[in-house]
């Protein structure tokens, strides 16, 4: 019954796409059914659902879940408000030159806005509203054009400090923190700073090369953008560098996530009064819909936690580690079961479904015979990131075609999106093989040049976990 875990998520994965329901309630509804299952076969008992509670409540304690809410209402003003709109054409034009203005304004207003919309399907909206029209009322293919939208919607998952990264940081502390334990090493524990620092240099890399692929890609064409308006080139300039001193504060450590999240949606809401764009109706319609997402992830926060408290219940997570000391041969099988199993999982798991529920799962035993945190927070980001623009289950390229109701085929979306993928494994691949390239900390380097335990160690921990005897039951007491 240990592997009950990934059956567990095996059958979320079928239900969501079999039924369309909610990630949360397929999580807590697979979870609730295994559970009795649990208990009716003797697994474990009922009293698991004591554990429960306090779990939700440590998880609820977390200051940096203050930035969920306002990373999606920053992403949801963002779609409501003109500013996109003002930023692409004034860096349309701006690009002009290259004659390729258009595409290359795209790209670059992923990487500024992505990283606040919060999400890949957030990006998605924003990047299909305001960009995607002007790249076909270009010379731009179809099939070109949904393709950079898919590749622009997933910067956010890479460039810092984005909401993804954040949760990740976070859920990769827990998991450090956990292997640390049952391995027995000392040293410093990863936090969001390290993730922060180390995404850096592979997201200027995968920047570059979707740069290279635009510009290969897209058809050269006169400068025929959208004449700005008076004050527009200004409005344009300043939310760039508000949004870059912003983002960069946070990502070298100047600010906090949640100020600067804080501070962003201030200044967007301000905007919007000052320009008389963000009238009372619209600002009621954003902040009701502000709370149906920021409900929605809070409620598959608590489901996840409900779910990874049954595979554990199941011995899922000793399961794993089991099976990657059995791999043998060092850290290296290791490492490439647990990230093909992510780049699997998030085929149909959207970024934060993978990081409340797979990750917890998969990441603690891998670290367990690999101990560079940071190496494996960055990898696990780059996996995510490809996965998705993988045709026809990527989450992006899902979310794209839905969104825009194309009818390109498959074959034509794979091939337009191919190159984009192609950068992709390039940037994984050079992480992967050099990971003195990462952005470390000083202190960080030193705690990450820990030996991971070998083969027969990491086996011998494990037999000691299994050997630990049950706690025996309480006997009755005799009635006094």
């Amino acid at each position: 019954m240990e592997t009950g875990g990934l059956w567990m998520l095996a059958a979320a994965g079928v239900l969501m796409l079999a039924t369309g329901l909610p990630a949360w309630v397929a999580v807590s509804g697979v979870a609730l059914a295994f559970s009795a299952a649990g208990v009716a076969l003797g697994v474990f008992g009922p009293d698991l659902m004591l554990a429960l509670y306090p779990r939700i409540v440590g998880l609820l304690e977390n200051d940096l879940l203050q930035a969920l809410p306002l990373y999606v209402l920053m992403g949801i003003l963002m779609n409501r408000l003109p500013l996109a709109g003002i930023v692409f054409r004034a860096t349309s034009r701006a690009l002009g030159f290259t004659g390729r203005g258009a595409p290359l304004a795209g790209l670059g207003l992923g990487v500024l806005l992505a990283p606040m919309s919060g999400s890949v399907g957030a990006s998605v909206a924003m990047l299909s509203r305001t960009v995607y029209p002007r790249l076909r009322a270009g010379i731009f293919p179809e099939d070109r054009s949904i393709a950079l939208v898919c590749a622009a919607s997933t910067l956010g998952v890479v460039v810092p400090p984005s909401l993804v990264l954040i949760l990740l940081g976070d859920a990769m502390l827990r998991a450090h923190t956990e292997a640390a334990n049952i391995v027995g090493l000392a040293g410093r524990i990863i936090n969001t700073q390290d993730v922060f620092h180390a995404a850096l240099m592979p997201a200027a890399l995968l920047l570059a090369l979707f740069a290279l692929v635009v510009g290969r890609e897209a058809p050269r064409q006169t400068s025929g953008e959208d004449r700005l308006a008076r004050g527009e080139a200004l409005t344009a300039a300043v939310t760039v560098a508000a949004i870059a001193v912003l983002l960069g504060a946070v990502a070298l450590g100047y600010f906090y996530a949640v100020e600067a999240a804080a501070t962003g949606g201030v200044a967007l809401v301000a905007y919007g009064i000052a320009t008389r764009t963000l009238d009372r109706e619209i600002l009621s319609r954003t902040l009701e819909e502000a709370l149906v997402v920021t409900g929605a992830l809070f409620a598959l926060l608590v489901a996840a936690t409900f779910f990874t408290l049954v595979q554990r219940a199941f011995g899922t997570d000793r399961w794993l580690t089991a099976f990657f000391a059995g791999l043998g041969g060092g850290a290296a099988p290791a490492l490439a079961a647990a990230l093909a199993m992510l780049a699997a999982c998030a085929l149909v798991l959207d970024a934060f479904e993978m990081i409340f529920v797979v990750i917890p799962l998969v990441i603690p035993p891998l670290l367990t015979r690999v101990p560079d945190a940071t190496w494996v927070a960055v990898l696990t980001l780059l996996v995510l990131q490809t996965s998705f623009l993988v045709p026809p289950f990527g989450y992006a390229v899902l979310m794209a075609r839905g969104r825009l109701d194309s009818r390109v085929g498959t074959r034509a979306l794979a091939r337009a999106l191919a190159p984009y993928v192609g950068a992709q494994l390039i940037v994984l691949a050079l992480v992967l093989v050099f990971p003195r390239m990462l952005w470390r900390d000083e202190a960080e380097a030193a705690a990450m040049r820990a030996t991971p335990a070998s083969d027969a160690r990491a086996r011998g921990l494990l037999e000691r976990q299994l050997e630990e005897p049950e706690p025996a039951p309480e006997k009755e007491k005799p009635a006094p």
